[in-house]
């Protein structure tokens, strides 16, 4: 990989196959690239270095055996640090597991490895997932590489900016509220949340409360490579209650799948999120010649019962009351948040005591405006095949700030304002942030949202963009 850091990991696995590239190589080529830029970036927080190595000699042998191979063998991928990986420190970017080094792999890492992928370490996160930027009190902040000084975006944003940096070719991250698009669209890169219950999770004690909203996905800079990575991770696991039954779903068929017939729903700014102009142009551009291989594209808005803010609060709640349960099951275990609270970022205590202030009425009048944001979405299929919309309201801001207070010039949450991510988290809808261009020499996100469980139709809508305008010449960023 020396010399060629933005090969593809279906071009990677491929080459490995055929004896074209060693995974030993490639490796070495990996950790150097890593040693050189992740400075620039502090997209890595750990780099398991030596066990990176051993995996790809094995990998390599495996080659000259004539072994039966994965689909992802001898490539090397990164671990979100909010995913435990057997002998890697894994920190949830909190100084309470800073030196937490698990023993088991969680079900993410174990099909990855399954797959032959090799993991070259953990990637940046604000602790314990928290936001939609990227920094915490054990490692800083991340930025992304097209302006460091500039958020990668999160919770994914290590993973994003260690893609976009070609750092690695593929990484792992996962989305309550937005946290695989929302860096996606800071970095330049694809982002795909699937559809709940597409990605497993092995989270315990509580197997029925991982994050309300929450689902794992890939981060990649091809569809196609996203494609890839999301037909290993996905699939039922007896381990998850929420996890789909197998249905058929062929995410690598989709890439090519045919889009002169799918009909399209365009609301930029959702009806309801204020939207920077440099922003709206450059999405706009994007739809206009995604519109030039699609049956339709007509501008529609979501019929949302409620404004803004009431659904948010609704989004907010449930993810509040999520908090709150971390925290009582961290006390339970002798990590008392409450106890080491000058240590930790003020939100994440912010959010935890207000969680715990919750009555299970609210928790479930929070639902009822649930519901009516789902309504109003799935209203959108009634007549349409997929909705497009912006990922993020502006491009990447300082990464010393909390959050902007406001967007063209209206009001906004800091924390959660600025994204509009959160809605289909809310509705489980399968959604996806792909390249639309740059405003300013920053990059800007055009999410791709589709039907209940239609993830195919996410990925090949993604892929007919990639192909009338291709991003890939946008690597590496300056």
């Amino acid at each position: 990989m020396a010399g060629r850091p933005f090969v593809s990991a279906v071009q990677l696995a491929e080459q490995i196959r055929d004896g074209d590239r060693s995974p030993t190589d490639i490796i070495d080529a990996v950790l150097e690239r890593i040693e050189d830029r992740n400075a620039r970036t502090n997209a890595f927080v750990t780099v398991a270095a030596e066990a990176a190595r051993d995996a790809a000699r094995d990998a390599e042998r495996a080659v000259e055996d004539g072994d039966e191979l994965g689909p992802l063998h001898g490539v090397p991928f990164a671990v979100k640090d909010l995913n435990e990986t057997a002998g890697i420190r894994t920190t949830f970017g909190s100084p309470l597991f800073a030196d937490n080094v698990p023993d088991a792999d969680d079900i993410l890492v174990k099909r990855m490895k399954e797959a032959g992928a090799i993991v070259v370490g953990k990637t940046n996160t604000p602790e314990f997932g928290h936001k939609g930027t990227t920094d915490n009190p054990v490692f800083g902040a991340t930025g992304t590489p097209y302006d460091p000084t500039r958020t990668a975006g999160g919770s994914s944003g290590g993973s994003a900016a260690a893609v976009a940096d070609g750092l690695v070719p593929i990484a792992q991250g996962s989305d309550g509220g937005g946290s695989i698009r929302i860096p996606a669209s800071c970095c330049n890169v694809v982002g795909l949340k699937p559809s709940f219950g597409r990605v497993p999770s092995d989270s315990r004690p509580d197997g029925f409360g991982h994050t309300p909203f929450g689902q794992a996905g890939p981060l990649a800079r091809t569809v196609e490579d996203a494609a890839l990575l999301c037909s290993v991770l996905a699939g039922p696991s007896n381990t998850d209650p929420f996890s789909l039954p197998e249905d058929g779903t062929d995410f690598l068929a989709a890439v090519d799948a045919p889009v002169d017939d799918v009909r399209v729903a365009y609301s930029p700014d959702l009806g309801v999120f204020p939207l920077e102009d440099r922003v709206r142009d450059v999405v706009d551009d994007a739809v206009d010649d995604l519109s030039s291989v699609l049956a339709t594209v007509d501008r529609v808005d979501p019929a949302f019962e409620h404004d803004r803010e009431t659904m948010l609060d609704s989004w907010m709640t449930g993810y509040k009351v999520g908090m709150a349960e971390r925290a009582s099951v961290l006390a339970e275990h002798g990590r008392d948040p409450f106890d080491r609270r000058e240590e930790l970022t003020p939100e994440v205590i912010d959010g935890m005591e207000a969680g715990m202030e919750y009555s299970a009425v609210e928790y479930k009048r929070a639902d009822i405006v649930r519901t009516d944001v789902f309504d109003a979405v799935q209203g959108i299929f009634d007549e349409y095949d997929a909705l497009l919309t912006s990922t993020v309201a502006l491009p990447p801001f300082d990464t010393e700030m909390l959050g902007p207070d406001e967007v063209a010039g209206e009001s906004i949450h800091p924390l959660y304002g600025w994204f509009l991510t959160w809605p289909f988290n809310m509705t489980d809808h399968p959604a996806a942030s792909v390249p639309a261009g740059f405003a300013d020499g920053l990059p800007v996100g055009l999410q791709v949202v589709g039907p209940r469980f239609d993830d195919e139709r996410v990925i090949s809508i993604a892929a007919a963009l990639e192909r009338v305008r291709p991003w890939t010449d946008g690597y590496p960023p300056k």
